[in-house]
C-alpha cells in the first residue's frame, strides 16, 4: 500500500465509527465544543468521548483549543468541513420520520438554510450559487472562478474577501440536502459573514439552521425563491 493509500484508509477508519462521525457532523457548525457537550450529543460517557476525540485530534480531523482548564475541539479547518459535507451528501439518504410538529419544523429549517462550517448551505446556499451563475458573477467553464463582474458585485455590497494562505478564493461544496453545489472557500465565507452581520440570516438555537429574512433578496435572489426560504406560519408562531 502506498503512503497516500494508508493515509486515506486511516481517515476512513476514523469516520467509520458512528460516534466519531456524529462528532464531526456536529462540529460543522464552526464552533468549538467541549467534551461534555459532545458526550451528551452522542449519548456516550465522558471517558468514551475523550477516547474518540483523542483519535480525531491525532488523525488531524480535529484541532484542540485550551482556555484555562477547559478543553475545546473544533474541525481542523474549512477543507475538513468541505470533505465531511461532501461525504455526507454522497452517503445513501435515509428518510427520517418526523413524528411531531417540532421535528418537522427542525427538519425543514435545516433543509432551507444552514451554515456549513463558515459558509451558507441548504436551499439558500444553492439558490445563491444559481443566482450568481445566472448573472455571470461566477464562471464554471474550468472548475469555478469569480468573474470580474463578480468581484465588482462583492465590492458594491461592501464584502471583503479574506484570502488566507492555502485557502482557495472560491470553490464548490456538494450540499448534503440539495445534492447540488453551494459556494465555499473565501468567497463563500465572506457571503455568510455579510448575511449574518446584516441580519439577513440569524441562527436558530440548537443547531446549524438559519432563519432567513426577506432582506436576503439583496443577494440578487428571485422573489419566488426568497418566499420559499421563509418559515411556514406554524413555525413563525413558535
Amino acid at each position: 500500500m502506498t503512503a497516500e493509500g494508508e493515509e486515506l484508509a486511516g481517515w476512513a477508519r476514523m469516520l467509520a465509527d458512528g460516534t466519531r462521525a456524529t462528532v464531526c457532523l456536529a462540529l460543522l457548525d464552526g464552533r468549538a465544543w467541549t467534551a461534555s457537550e459532545l458526550a451528551r450529543l452522542a449519548k456516550v460517557s465522558r471517558p468514551t468521548i475523550s477516547e474518540h476525540l483523542n483519535q480525531l485530534v491525532g488523525g488531524g480531523l480535529l484541532t484542540e483549543v485550551r482556555q484555562g482548564r477547559h478543553r475545546y475541539v473544533k474541525l481542523a479547518g474549512p477543507d475538513t468541513a468541505e470533505l465531511l459535507e461532501g461525504l455526507a451528501a454522497l452517503a445513501p439518504r435515509r428518510e427520517e420520520v418526523a413524528n411531531s410538529l417540532a421535528a418537522v419544523s427542525k427538519r425543514d429549517a435545516f433543509a432551507r438554510a444552514r451554515t456549513c462550517y463558515d459558509h451558507l448551505a441548504g436551499k439558500l446556499g444553492v439558490a445563491l450559487a444559481d443566482a450568481m451563475t445566472e448573472r455571470g458573477l461566477i464562471d464554471w467553464s474550468e472548475g469555478i472562478a469569480l468573474t470580474p463582474e463578480g468581484q465588482a458585485w462583492l465590492e458594491d455590497l461592501g464584502i471583503e474577501v479574506d484570502v488566507r494562505r492555502g485557502r482557495p478564493a472560491i470553490r464548490s461544496c456538494l450540499d448534503v440536502t440539495e445534492r447540488r453545489p453551494h459556494l465555499a472557500g473565501a468567497v463563500g465565507a465572506a457571503l455568510c459573514r455579510h448575511a449574518l452581520r446584516n441580519d439577513w440570516v440569524t441562527h436558530i438555537p440548537g443547531g446549524r439552521a438559519l432563519k432567513v429574512s426577506g432582506s436576503v433578496q439583496a443577494f440578487g435572489l428571485p422573489v419566488r425563491v426568497v418566499k420559499e426560504l421563509q418559515p411556514g406560519p406554524r413555525e413563525t408562531q413558535k
